[in-house]
């Protein structure tokens, strides 16, 4: 009697789940998908496979749109930027800095395009312009230093020729400011008289300095690239970091037997409390559950899970509420440059209500959510509603028809906005990684981050 003999298993094979923020996405998480880049733009080189890839607009904001948050939106916005800065090849035009920072904003400006309202993305572009900006006006001090120093060391010119230009403070501030500028001595000498003496020695030594300017113009561009992209990386670990130096400043703000209320969830105001707590501060939290998504629910649970004695109550009992409350503190969207904060729907109602009984509104932030718009600017997108179905549950297809006439106009309106706008006259104090700061500062910092040409991310037109 034959007996047969079991089949061989087939070998098992090892799925690997996708990554959270950009889904099925077969690269390398240090490097960003080329589909992130879009049209008209070419794709960086994918390293398990040989193709290259361009999208259209809608394609590229449905990508962008599946990274949800702020602080990742910025973080993915950065190594994005630095994959650009990494890969662009810098030519041989006189103008380096701004053909890399040129790359830059027409990359960025897709990115704003395909999200309008994630302003972290604009924040992040602009700050690697300035980023730019600053290294190239560094480079440019540093060659203007080393000129001054090698005129001075010359003491045996200096006694045969002492009638020779001098390279006066207007020049040096004024090639100081451009920041558009080749970090090159011959441009930083273009605009000054040059002596007869200087140009007989200039021709004897022509073919000698035509080459050591060749190889410092090479190894110039190189040192910008290399430090653009190390302030990149320094822009990402700050971001990755912003929760540290925005928490230990708890202990100062939150004092015992206090009640704090905040407004759904929001990750800056979990670890400020969770810091708080740390420090043997015993507090008490009222959670608004913040409809319709109801995220205070989810906060509510990881507070108790740190052992804080939470409450949760809805939106509408805050008014009801807010007398036995001590402070107040909630995240925000983005700050804008007049103060003001673009917070989830139902914080200005919070606002008015802390303001009604004195209470102090705190904002807590990142310095990624320092947007330098105003409200009033038309490149800002203040709000966006999100589907119906988020407040009614219309069931089948067939039972929308009873909310129309017969002609197809609705007879029930659903809307539902994703930000409220708090003013800053409503704001107590802003708690950023930076440290305390009241509204009416924010301006100040917000400059210390961009340049004022860089509000509006566009690209320069070569004609």
């Amino acid at each position: 009697m034959l007996v047969p003999l079991p089949l061989p298993l087939p070998p098992r094979k090892t799925l690997t789940p996708p990554r959270l923020l950009l889904a099925a996405d077969p690269h390398p998480k240090s490097e960003p998908p080329p589909h992130l880049l879009g049209s008209p733009l070419r794709a960086p080189p994918c390293r398990t496979c040989s193709h290259s890839s361009a999208t259209s607009s809608s394609s590229l904001s449905a990508v962008v749109r599946k990274v949800e948050g702020s602080h990742a939106v910025a973080r993915q916005t950065a190594e994005l930027l630095r994959s650009v800065v990494s890969q662009h090849r810098m030519g041989s035009s006189a103008n380096q800095a701004a053909a890399l920072a040129d790359a830059v904003r027409a990359v960025g400006e897709q990115l704003i395009a395909a999200n309008p309202i994630e302003l972290a993305v604009g924040n992040i572009v602009r700050r690697v312009l300035h980023i730019i900006k600053e290294e190239d006006i560094s480079a440019t001090a540093v060659g203007i230093e080393g000129l001054s120093v090698t005129v001075d060391s010359d003491d045996e010119y200096d006694s045969e020729h002492d009638d020779r230009p001098s390279l006066s403070a207007a020049v040096l501030a004024a090639h100081a400011r451009n920041a558009l500028r080749a970090p090159s001595l011959q441009t930083l000498l273009e605009d000054i008289p040059v002596s007869p003496a200087i140009s007989r020695t200039a021709s004897s030594t022509g073919d000698s300095d035509g080459k050591s300017k060749s190889a410092g113009d090479k190894s110039s561009t190189r040192k910008l690239k290399h430090d653009v992209i190390a302030a990149i990386g320094d822009l990402i670990d700050e971001i990755d970091s912003c929760y540290e130096p925005i928490s230990e400043q708890a202990v100062e703000l939150i004092h015992q037997n206090e009640v704090i209320l905040t407004l759904g969830r929001s990750r800056t105001v979990k670890e400020f409390l969770y810091a708080a707590k740390e420090k043997k501060r015993s507090f008490r939290v009222f959670v608004a559950e913040g409809a319709p998504r109801y995220q205070g629910h989810v906060l509510a649970k990881e507070l108790v899970e740190k052992g804080v004695q939470t409450t949760v109550i809805t939106d509408s009992a805050v008014f009801a509420m807010i007398s036995r409350v001590n402070m107040v503190i909630v995240g925000a969207h983005a700050v804008m440059a007049n103060g003001g904060v673009i917070a989830p729907v139902g914080m200005n109602m919070v606002a008015l209500a802390a303001q009604r009984h004195a209470v102090p509104f705190v904002v807590v932030a990142g310095s990624h959510k320092l947007c330098p718009l105003y409200p009033h600017n038309p490149e800002v997108l203040l709000n966006e509603l999100k589907s119906p179905s988020d407040l009614l549950d219309f069931g089948d297809f067939s039972d929308c028809m009873h909310f129309s006439t017969q002609d197809g106009s609705p007879l029930l309106n659903v809307v539902n906005p994703t930000f409220d706008y708090v003013p800053p006259k409503l704001v107590s104090l802003f708690i950023t990684d930076t440290g305390g700061h009241s509204p009416s500062y924010m301006y100040r910092l917000i400059a210390e981050y961009y340049s004022a040409d860089d509000l509006v991310v566009r690209r320069k037109s070569t004609a």
